[in-house]
């Protein structure tokens, strides 16, 4: 396996485990769902990892992982917000959830330049 199908696989691996634990433990991604949003935080918590599960699965497969790729950078993007609620609504939590919360903040920057890195070297540029 190539160090670049090795990378997908492993991006995939993480969309997985993600979109398994919104349904597996819902609770803990609820409070990180922006308030602006309409309708219930479980919704949104079942959809999008409902779209990690499917990301997942394109960037698995060599055929549809540039797109899979592209859109998993676009969803890195937009789940932005729900970090910054996050850091926001655990302000005054103890340190070590605040601390965590802020982390998150950061570590987006990686996961899309990874996802981008996974598209661009998948479809050869």
């Amino acid at each position: 396996m190539s160090g670049q199908s090795r990378s997908a696989v492993l991006l995939a691996g993480l969309m997985g485990t993600a979109g398994v634990l919104h349904f597996v433990v819902p609770k803990a991604f609820d409070g990180t769902v922006p308030r602006i949003l309409p309708g219930k935080a479980r919704t949104w918590t079942y959809a999008s990892g409902a779209v990690e599960l499917a990301l997942a699965a394109g960037l698995a497969h060599p055929r549809t992982r540039v797109a899979a790729a592209r859109v998993t950078t676009g969803f890195f993007v937009g789940v932005f917000p729900a970090n910054v609620q996050m850091a926001v609504d655990w302000r005054h939590r103890p340190r070590p959830q605040q601390v965590a919360a802020y982390a998150r903040l950061p570590l987006q920057i990686p996961l899309v330049l990874w996802a981008r890195g996974v598209a661009r070297g998948a479809d050869g540029l």
